[in-house]
């Protein structure tokens, strides 16, 4: 029998799981955050296991779909067909199925956007078209014409806002297979007006029009074994459960429209003229992107439209979605990469506004993500990866959607290109998170938009090791840290109840990630358990006790007390210096230490560093590593050279004079350690978030060494501990988190003697006189 766990039970009703309120010994100042999970995990079984494994009785439902669909570019309206073969492998007969109908979220009369509040003080143009758009036009949302069996004879069939349910006529039985058809249309939504994940962008400039069709055929919720029919109305947040299935789409759209899609086209041949079929061809033994529609041919396209129409056929096998895009105005280009002697063609698809980007970096930085995603988890399983310029940020298999077009005059701006590259290794690495270890983002955003955002910043890393990323490093996060509790979720809250959306399902859980790899368990166990979650889940449903308990299995490593903290809790790391006591062992003579004297000290780089961070300095230490950027010329651009000629930022702070409380300590019984030194350090966890303790010591001799000390250093008392180390040198100054790896939000009392540490906003400052940018023309304009 099914059972349902408390886990699921909590997700399920939106709650947020506060795990250090469920405590062994809530009135002590030990052992709390040290606390087991227990019960706080469902209880393991023989679908999934202690482990954090598929058990042998796991299952998962699957479902095929057939579908003919036509594009009217001219009424802006897709009219579709589908045959759906819907496999039951679970142990539970079933009585009804449940589709998700997403295209009703613009509906006026059927959509879930039931949680948006508004205001006169936020409302813009936008808001005005949107409201206005419902009140009075309803012809938006999925038109169910027809539902019917194998053999034609008609279904009843109920819709709720964007869930719609099939009622059978009669049970199906485990192990059991059912078909049945669905005829629908819809009306596609200006998405830069009304907004949403799919529809179309009109450009007024040339007159023609951008479909992205994604979420744009009722397709099938998922029916687990730890929740049942996943059906919560799709909200806008919350995105997408899917069950994995074969696709064969047949797309009919204008004959000067150029098709991108999930899967591999079956009819290049017959849609793709001599010549480009020739550059096809050519493309799959390039080492460069190679233009199967160039710039000029596009450009030429935009000027008349064919009143003819042509059928593109793609098929894709064990995919949770299926998306596309067409358009006359499309540039696309094509190379072919090997994954484990396994061909994979990289494409893009983009307009004349993004030419000078996209030609240069897109498909090279999607090549480079499936091959830095490989080495991280598994090797990527499908034949195609393709970005597509849209000027949003979207993924579905095989497909993504992104921004990134230049100035009129072809320049750009060196944060368009980086936020470019950004968002294309992004939405291509949804691929493997949540596109084939398939967790439920309508759940838990965080299981994809988290890791995956942690796998990013690894891929990141290894394409420019002065790339900005800005989600990963630890001392990113702490203004989110920083804030009041009453502003902030735990990570493990459901998706439509988080506010603050970027830093709770992205940043944190990410930033987590990388604290696991890069300061509690290192990166050799880290990356081994990290690994072993992506192939025990690959194309399965995992939930986050399955990451949990994976992650500590394969590396041996108890960190329920980092899940406890970091994943259900709000606390910050502050953990404070509150003094230091020195003393020098004499031979029965008494030795006070010398106080520190004030001196101007120049750091390396600056304590809030610009790009730095300790992953960009293990990785330029590893000589086994090499970035893209220093390997491929092609991808040198203005900003590489700009970049790598400026000067870098150097910060100056002042010791002040400070008391170092020292007292002479005899030592007339041994002599064993006579003029050694030794150090009491006084810590206080004054953030509530228990962390590794990592301490610079800086010797009077200019030395420098650093040591860490386990999390497991607060079991016995989580606020506040006391620890005594001899030295064999005197120690002048004393830094907790060099390299900023704990996210600790204050570090004002991270020095002794204390230190003047520069504010963001100086840093920033120094940073603009430093590379001496103003206002107006971009650096590569002014070039």
């Amino acid at each position: 029998m099914r059972k349902l766990f408390l886990l699921a039970g909590m997700a399920s009703l939106g709650f947020a799981v506060q795990a250090q309120n469920i405590q062994n010994n809530p009135g002590s100042n030990h052992g709390n955050d040290f606390e087991q999970l227990g019960t706080i995990l469902p209880t393991p079984n023989s679908y999934r296991t202690a482990s954090g494994a598929a058990g042998p009785d796991y299952w998962q439902q699957r479902a095929d779909y057939k579908i003919k669909c036509k594009l009217d570019e001219t009424a802006t309206r897709l009219t579709g067909s589908e045959t759906i073969t819907y496999f039951n492998n679970s142990p539970d007969p079933l009585t009804y199925l449940w589709l998700q109908l997403d295209e009703n979220q613009h509906s006026a009369s059927n959509n879930a956007g039931y949680q948006k509040a508004s205001n006169l003080k936020t409302t813009n143009l936008k808001d005005l078209d949107e409201l206005d758009r419902s009140q009075s036009d309803d012809s938006y949302g999925v038109n169910i014409l027809s539902i019917t069996d194998a053999t034609g004879k008609k279904l009843s069939y109920t819709i709720n806002k964007t869930m719609m349910r099939i009622d059978l006529p009669a049970t199906l039985a485990p192990h059991q297979q059912y078909v049945f058809n669905v005829n629908w249309n819809y009306k596609i939504s200006d998405r830069m007006r009304y907004g949403g994940r799919g529809g179309y962008e009109y450009f007024p400039g040339d007159g023609n029009i951008l479909f992205t069709m994604t979420q744009w055929y009722p397709r099938l919720c998922v029916y687990s074994d730890f929740q049942g029919w996943q059906n919560h109305q799709f909200a806008g947040s919350g995105e997408f459960a899917l069950t994995f299935g074969n696709f064969n789409v047949e797309i009919t759209v204008p004959a000067d429209h150029i098709v991108g899609s999930t899967g591999e086209c079956q009819n290049y041949a017959q849609v793709l003229n001599s010549t480009r079929l020739a550059r096809w061809q050519k493309a799959q033994t390039s080492k460069e992107p190679v233009e199967i529609v160039t710039l000029a041919e596009a450009t030429q396209a935009e000027k008349q439209k064919a009143t003819t129409t042509k059928t593109w056929i793609f098929k894709a096998d064990n995919v949770r979605d299926f998306a596309w895009t067409s358009s006359r105005k499309f540039v696309w280009d094509a190379l072919a990469t090997t994954v484990e002697k396994k061909k994979v063609m990289c494409m893009s698809f983009y307009g004349k506004e993004a030419y000078n980007l996209y030609r240069k970096f897109s498909t090279k930085a999607v090549a480079h993500t499936i091959q830095s995603y490989s080495k991280f988890t598994i090797p990527y399983p499908y034949p195609v990866a393709q970005s597509i310029e849209a000027a949003n940020g979207m993924e579905y298999p095989m497909i993504c959607f992104n921004y990134g077009r230049t100035e009129k005059d072809g320049t750009y701006t060196e944060a368009t290109k980086n936020g470019m590259i950004g968002v294309i290794i992004h939405e291509v690495g949804h691929n493997f998170f949540p596109m084939i270890v398939n967790s439920d983002e309508r759940q838990w955003t965080w299981m994809d938009e988290g890791l995956n955002t942690f796998t990013q910043y690894l891929a990141e890393e290894l394409w420019d090791n002065k790339f900005p990323s800005r989600r990963g490093p630890a001392w990113a996060i702490t203004d989110y840290m920083k804030l009041p509790k009453n502003e902030l979720e735990p990570i493990m809250t459901n998706s439509e109840n988080i506010i603050q959306f970027g830093p709770n399902a992205y940043s944190k859980p990410a930033t987590g990630l990388n604290i696991l790899r890069e300061t509690i368990m290192g990166r050799k166990l880290f990356d081994y358990a990290y690994k072993e979650y992506a192939r025990r889940w690959a194309f399965k449903h995992p939930t986050p006790a399955d990451l949990f308990r994976t992650l500590e299995d394969a590396s041996g490593e108890d960190l329920d007390w980092f899940w406890r903290g970091w994943f259900y809790g709000t606390d910050p790391c502050d953990i404070s210096l509150d003094s230091v006591k020195g003393f020098q062992i004499g031979d029965g003579k008494k030795v006070t230490l010398p106080e520190p004297k004030s001196k101007t000290v120049k750091l390396e780089k600056p304590l809030v560093p610009e790009f730095d961070d300790i992953s960009k300095i293990r990785n330029r230490q590893d000589s086994s590593i090499h970035f893209l950027v220093d390997a491929d010329t092609t991808l040198q651009d203005f900003y590489y050279k700009y970049d790598r000629g400026v000067i870098p930022y150097d910060s100056t702070f002042t010791y002040q004079k400070t008391d170092p409380a020292a007292e002479p300590l005899d030592d007339s019984t041994s002599k064993k350690y006579a003029g050694r030194y030794l150090y009491e350090l006084s810590f206080t966890n004054k953030g509530g978030l228990v962390m590794p303790v990592i301490i610079e010591w800086t010797y009077t001799d200019g030395t420098k060494e650093t040591e860490k000390i386990p999390a497991q250093i607060w079991r016995k008392d989580e606020k506040h501990f006391d620890k005594v180390f001899l030295k064999n040198k005197a120690v002048s100054s004393i830094q907790l988190d060099p390299l900023r790896e704990t996210a600790d939000i204050d570090v004002t009392n991270n020095q002794w003697p204390q230190a003047k540490v520069m504010g963001r906003f100086e840093v920033f400052k120094s940073k603009q006189a430093t590379r001496g940018q103003s206002q107006g023309m971009n650096p590569m304009q002014k070039q």
